[in-house]
């Protein structure tokens, strides 16, 4: 039931204010000691003279506000006080000011406008909190659909390199090593968040357009014609094709098509130059020789990465960014020693789990000359 405290020290007053209210249908508390008035608590609306013995009806107000700060609070005052009183409506302590004598409609509507006003507040601050514990939940279901993005781009990735591994096993782990060479590169580098997740996935499927060249090509033993090379250099195009109309794949997508220029502008497939060429891209260049050189080939073994690390830094300028480079040189060797050996056990885990036909040939990094 709606509650007014009704505070007047004229008793007579009181009386006739509590018979109105009453016959409005509210509850009504009154004190005609002000003091006493300031120690009740759990009502909706204050109506209080201003003029009173103790305590005036600002300072009642104030006392009032609290312990129920959300009680609407009304002003009963004669024409020679309302300055001051009007002072403590322009200060925002009270809500409407009624004149002495008052009207009787007067009185009752503004008692139900503060009413409406209190269940108006009320409504707002439970609304803030119900969209309050809507957003908590819509960030826990946010999280939720991230780790399923996530799990499920990951899945995609793997299936998408484990494909490309049944078709060329000799460049087997050699996307895996990259992508980490890679992130750690771009980390360095000063990339962050999501673009750190973007050079990565970029790196990891920077030859999934293999899939595409044909098997004649791809696994040819010797030399490839130069009608054939020109096939094999359109698998960054292929690949591009395949991944830039998957929305959350689409920044890696142009890693993949650039994978192959150069600073210089000697790349391929549209020899561009410097910054036009991506960041990921260029980063990847930099990993991709660094594992090319330390891994083992059919036709030499893998070599030092202390000759990956001379051949990167005479290439800087020419065929590698240059600051990307500096940084390069800048991680210690144990963490590109440390990625090789955890994408070995990766290697090593998987021919447990599913026998010597999963055997790639295993590339240890070369420590000698």
């Amino acid at each position: 039931m709606d509650r007014i405290l009704v505070v007047d020290d004229d008793v007579r007053i009181l009386a006739a204010l509590s018979r109105i209210f009453v016959a409005e249908g509210y509850e009504v508390v009154t004190h005609s000691d002000p003091v006493q008035a300031a120690r009740e608590e759990g009502f909706q609306v204050v109506l209080t003279d201003f003029m009173m013995p103790y305590l005036n009806g600002i300072e009642l107000l104030g006392a009032l506000r609290e312990k129920n700060p959300r009680a609407v609070r009304l002003m009963l005052t004669a024409a020679a006080d309302f300055r001051t009183a009007s002072e403590a409506v322009n200060r925002g302590e009270v809500y409407r000011l009624l004149g002495k004598p008052w009207t009787l409609s007067d009185l009752t509507s503004s008692v139900r406008q503060a009413f409406e006003h209190y269940r108006l507040v009320e409504m707002n601050a439970r609304l803030l909190s119900e969209v309050a514990e809507k957003n908590e939940e819509l960030t826990v279901i946010n999280q939720s659909l991230e780790r399923h993005v996530v799990e499920r781009t990951t899945g995609l990735l793997d299936g998408l390199i484990s494909a490309l591994d049944y078709r060329d096993t000799e460049t087997q782990w050699h996307s895996r090593r990259v992508s980490l060479y890679a992130r750690r590169l771009a980390q360095e580098s000063g990339l962050t968040g999501v673009a750190l997740d973007i050079v990565e996935q970029g790196a990891l499927l920077h030859d999934i357009g293999k899939i595409g060249v044909r098997d004649s090509i791809l696994l040819k033993p010797g030399p490839l014609t130069p009608e054939e090379w020109e096939e094999m250099r359109k698998h960054p195009e292929f690949g591009y094709r395949m991944l830039a109309k998957i929305p959350y794949l689409h920044d890696a997508s142009l890693i993949v098509l650039q994978h192959q220029e150069r600073w210089d502008g000697k790349g391929y497939p549209e020899k561009l130059s410097g910054k036009s060429i991506v960041v990921g891209a260029r980063i990847f260049a930099i990993v991709d020789a660094l594992d090319a050189i330390t891994s083992d080939r059919p036709y030499r073994k893998g070599r030092s990465l202390q000759v990956a690390k001379d051949e990167i830094q005479r290439c800087a300028g020419t065929q590698f960014d240059p600051v990307l480079a500096e940084a390069f040189l800048r991680v210690p060797d144990e963490e590109w020693l440390r990625i090789r050996s955890d994408v070995e056990a990766m290697e090593a885990d998987e021919v447990r789990r599913f026998g010597p036909q999963a055997q790639a040939s295993l590339t240890p990094l070369a420590t000698g000359t």
